[in-house]
């Protein structure tokens, strides 16, 4: 039972760390050394540069979470029962769904238009339909990964509790 637990924190740590590595490390690093090194069209670089870590990290979170559940699933038929089964899958299950919503609806529209601009998004004008429409979109990319952060960190909490 606690190999199953020791599985389920580590693939819990490596999704939390993760987004936390990639929303308050990696994406302002990456903006920010572009822009002071007044790269050609940094921004746009910038963006691309953190899309494609973001998604490569998907693949990951869908793994740590399919694990997640996995491991709960387990520990339930061995018993015996983890406290809080249900809300406990019931997270993992949104956490996932969550990711998986913001990684193929939302980070593809955002794909989609920039495309269309074939400029960074920042550049339009601060009216343009397609900038604001980019800056939604971003917003509300950050906003559905705070549900498997947050959603983490309180599964992370049940199980210390345990």
């Amino acid at each position: 039972m606690y190999l199953l637990r020791y599985v389920a924190v580590l693939a819990l740590v490596v999704w939390v760390g993760g987004l936390v590595a990639l929303g308050g490390i990696a994406a302002p690093s990456a903006f920010d050394v572009m822009t002071a090194r007044q790269v050609p069209d940094g921004r746009a670089l910038a963006g691309a540069l953190f899309g494609e870590m973001f998604r490569r990290f998907t693949t990951i979170s869908y793994a740590a979470g399919g694990v997640v559940l996995l491991m709960l699933i387990v520990r339930r038929i061995l018993g015996p029962r983890p406290h809080r089964f249900a809300w406990r899958a019931g997270l993992a299950a949104v956490m996932l769904a969550t990711t998986a919503y913001g990684s193929i609806v939302v980070a593809s529209r955002i794909q989609q238009l920039q495309r269309e601009t074939a400029v960074s998004p920042s550049s339009l004008p601060v009216d343009d339909p397609r900038r604001v429409e980019f800056g939604r979109l971003h917003g509300l990319s950050t906003a559905l990964q705070l549900v498997p952060l947050l959603g983490g960190l309180a599964l992370l909490f049940w199980e210390i509790k345990e």
